[in-house]
This record gives C-alpha cells, sequence and structure tokens, in this order.
C-alpha cells in the first residue's frame, strides 16, 4: 500500500497544470484498479511500518474515498470550463484525497486525530472558495466550530490512553478493564462524541444540512461519501477498548438515535430544498448505522461498513442529480424542480434507480446493511421495533416524495425547452449506480472484516 501513497503524492504537482485535469482523471481510474488487483491476499493485516497498517476496514474506506474523489473532479467539470480556478481546485481535492488515504491506514491514534482533523481544512476552503451563495461562511463556522468543539477532549483522551498504557498503536491496546470511576466516564465521553458529531448524530447534526446547501457538488459528495465515514470509522476503531463501559454508556445514544432517525425523517418531509432533503435523509442513515455499532454485535459492526460504503455511493449520486438540475434551472427549489420528466426525460431513470437505492431496495448494497442492522438491533432491544419500523416507512416516504415531486407534476413556467444531459453526466451517475449494485455480489471485504 506504500506504492498507492507514492501514487498519490505524484498526483499532486499535475492539480497545478489546467491542462492536467484529465490526466488526474485517468491516473485516479488506474489506482483504483491498483486496488482492486491487491484487494485481499488472506492477510487480515499488513503492518506496513512507519505507524502504518492496512486491513479490511481501511481497504473498503481508502477504495470508497479514491473513487469519490475521481467522481468529484468528473462531476466538477463547470469549475474547469468557466477557468475558475481549477488549478486551486484541484491541489485542494488531492490534499484531501491524501489526507483521507492516510486516516485510513494510520495505526497510531494521534497520527489518525491529526489526519482526522487536517481533512477539515481542505473541506473548508471548498466551501468557502466554489459555494453558490455568500451564506457559506456561516456554513463553515458551522463545520469549523462543531468539529473543533468536539475533538479538543478527543485529543486530551488520547494523551491520556499514552500516559497510562504507554502506547498509541491501534492493534495492541484490546480492551480496557472498566473499574466505574467518574474519570473513565470522562474519559469515555472525550474518546467517543467527537466521533457522534463527525457522523452526525441526531442532536449534533446541525452543522452537516448547512455545510450540504452551500457546498459546491464536490464539497457535497465528498461529505457525504467520506467524511461522514471517518466519524463512524474512528468508532469501529475505538470501541474495543472500552467494550466495558460501552455496554453501560451504549443505551443513552442508542435511544437518542432511535428516536433521531424517524424525528429526522419527518423532518425530510417538509423540505423545500433538494439538496436539504438528501442531506437530511444522509443523517437518517448514518443514525441507523450509529445503532447498529451500538449494539457491539458482530452483525451490527459488519452492517455497518456495508451501509456506510452503499450510503458514500448513492447520496454522493443523488447530490450529483441535484447538481445536474441545479445548473439547467439555476434553483434547487422544488418548487421550481418539478416536472423533470417533461424537461429532463433522459435523467428520470438515474433519479429513479438512486431513489430506490435510498429505500434500499433490491439487488443494491443498502439493503445487504440494513437486513444486518435491522437484524442486530432488534435482536439487542425488542423497543427499537417502533423506531426502526417508522424510520423504515418514512425512509420510502422522503424518498418517494423527492422522486415524485421532482420528476411528475406540471413544470416551471420559465422552462422553455428540454435538454437532457451528456455523455460525461450519464458516465458519473453509471459509475455511481454499478458498484452499489455489483458489490453485493463482491462483498467479501466489507462483510468479513471483522
Amino acid at each position: 500500500m506504500l506504492k498507492y501513497l507514492l501514487f498519490m503524492l505524484f498526483l499532486m504537482p499535475l492539480g497545478f497544470n489546467k491542462k492536467m485535469w484529465w490526466v488526474v482523471q485517468n491516473l485516479l481510474f488506474l489506482l483504483c484498479f491498483l486496488i482492486i488487483l491487491d484487494n485481499y491476499s488472506g492477510l487480515s493485516c499488513w503492518n506496513l511500518g512507519f505507524n502504518f497498517w492496512f486491513d479490511n476496514l481501511s481497504y473498503c474506506l481508502v477504495f470508497l474515498s479514491v473513487w469519490i474523489v475521481l467522481l468529484m473532479i468528473m462531476a466538477s467539470e463547470s469549475i474547469l470550463s468557466s477557468s475558475f480556478y481549477q488549478a486551486g481546485f484541484m491541489v485542494l481535492v488531492m490534499v484531501l484525497l491524501l489526507l483521507l488515504f492516510l486516516s485510513f491506514i494510520s495505526s497510531n491514534l494521534f497520527m489518525f486525530y491529526l489526519f482526522f482533523e487536517g481533512s477539515l481544512i481542505p473541506t473548508l476552503f471548498l466551501i468557502f472558495g466554489w459555494g453558490y451563495q455568500p451564506e457559506r461562511i456561516q456554513a463553515g463556522t458551522y463545520l469549523l466550530f462543531y468539529t473543533l468543539l468536539a475533538s479538543l477532549p478527543l485529543l486530551i483522551g488520547i494523551f491520556y490512553m499514552e500516559f497510562i498504557r504507554d502506547s498509541l498503536v491501534m492493534y495492541n491496546l484490546w480492551f480496557m478493564p472498566f473499574g466505574g470511576s467518574f474519570l473513565e466516564y470522562v474519559w469515555y465521553l472525550s474518546m467517543v462524541v467527537a466521533f457522534l458529531v463527525k457522523m452526525p448524530m441526531f442532536l449534533v447534526h446541525l452543522w452537516l444540512p448547512s455545510a450540504h446547501v452551500e457546498a459546491p457538488v464536490s464539497g457535497s459528495m465528498i461529505l457525504a461519501g467520506v467524511l461522514l465515514k471517518l466519524g463512524g470509522y474512528g468508532l469501529l476503531r475505538v470501541y474495543p477498548y472500552f467494550e466495558g463501559i460501552s455496554t453501560q454508556m451504549n443505551y443513552m445514544w442508542f435511544g437518542i438515535s432511535v428516536v433521531g432517525v424517524w424525528v429526522v425523517s419527518l423532518i425530510c418531509l417538509r423540505q423545500v430544498d433538494v439538496k436539504s432533503l438528501i442531506a437530511y435523509s444522509s443523517v437518517a442513515h448514518m443514525g441507523l448505522v450509529l445503532m447498529g455499532m451500538m449494539t457491539l454485535g458482530l452483525w451490527g459492526l459488519r452492517g455497518a461498513l456495508v451501509l456506510m460504503v452503499a450510503h458514500g455511493l448513492c447520496s454522493s449520486g443523488l447530490f450529483c442529480l441535484a447538481n445536474i438540475s441545479y445548473e439547467r434551472l439555476g434553483s434547487r427549489s422544488l418548487l421550481i424542480n418539478k416536472g423533470m420528466l417533461s424537461f429532463m426525460p433522459s435523467m428520470t431513470l438515474w433519479w429513479f434507480l438512486l431513489s430506490v437505492a435510498n429505500m434500499a431496495a433490491p439487488p443494491t448494497l443498502n439493503l445487504l446493511g440494513e437486513v444486518c442492522l435491522l437484524n442486530s438491533i432488534v435482536g439487542w432491544s425488542y423497543l427499537s421495533m417502533i423506531g426502526i419500523a417508522l424510520m423504515s416507512f418514512f425512509s420510502a416516504a422522503y424518498t418517494l416524495y423527492l422522486y415524485s415531486y421532482t420528476q411528475h407534476g406540471k413544470y416551471y413556467s420559465g422552462l422553455y425547452s428540454c435538454w437532457g444531459g451528456n455523455v460525461r453526466e450519464y458516465y458519473m451517475l453509471f459509475l455511481h449506480w454499478f458498484p452499489l449494485n455489483l458489490l453485493i455480489l463482491f462483498c467479501g471485504p466489507s462483510f468479513f472484516w471483522i
């Protein structure tokens, strides 16, 4: 895997030259191909040296990061055509990819924290520099302060772990016995809350919809596709240390998430902004992932990773579709984005395919993830069946609301012609949808990582 790291370091200087835009895309395709070839040789964990390691959990999220960044560049063709600081945009994207890559292969907790927080900076610059409205300053401030406020206790908790264990290597710190002291509760909260905010959990989710609405399409894709998964990845890495205290504290996070997923689903049903609706649906799906993690069961942990990968592809594709409509109509309002079946008939199929994936219809990877999670959650607590049933119903309701409202009805009177998509957009949407349906047949690394 070190050769891939060197490969991405080689890609970064190409971003300074605007004529090399397509070269970077093709090299990222080559990088994805190399990662697939190096898939899985029977080893559960490889120690790469220099405080880096690589296992099946890292493999799934590294591949997802490279794939989403590739699609980000493909979706941001308008930046290249308008010559709006395209070299700076490419450099930021490649720096973000490098930081995400290093986050997922770090074996040292402090290095993971460093790259985990470092990925915030390019994302912030993407929102500030290429966002659409003046409110992007407020959205970026929300993102910055929510994340930094929750991450400072994490840094202190990491230093305390190094003080009592004299090591921060992840695979050497399994299971810390719980004595019931107040200090252990504080330490547990300091290590967990930063990841809960990053996911985001209900009640600390307000930064996400505003960041999505004000971000460019590339910012929305990387936020929904990969950055939310950093929180889930951190929880999956940290929870084995706190298994004793987690059995007592997880009821609180579980209860908040059960209520949160169907409350957020109700919020989705009253949105009038397409991107805002997709952003709130991300909060609901990540709440389901969080509930599965809280069970600490085999099905819950495996299903959490499967649904994280599936959600990354599905939500990124929906944000691409929302941006395609926005580029034609100049608005994200559902009051204007009506009757797209008459205005852009060729895009209706892609809206349908990605909408049914968002509802976890077969044969998508979302179905496998949700079946595993529902099995784990109901087995852990029968009372959660009420919240899960409401969540499943409202998930279908707001997805049908999104699809039917955008595709049917009388189109906006200001539209005077039909306009289909181009080959690049079809190709980009196909690259979202195809792995989403293919990976359910080849889900070994994502399902058997533990």
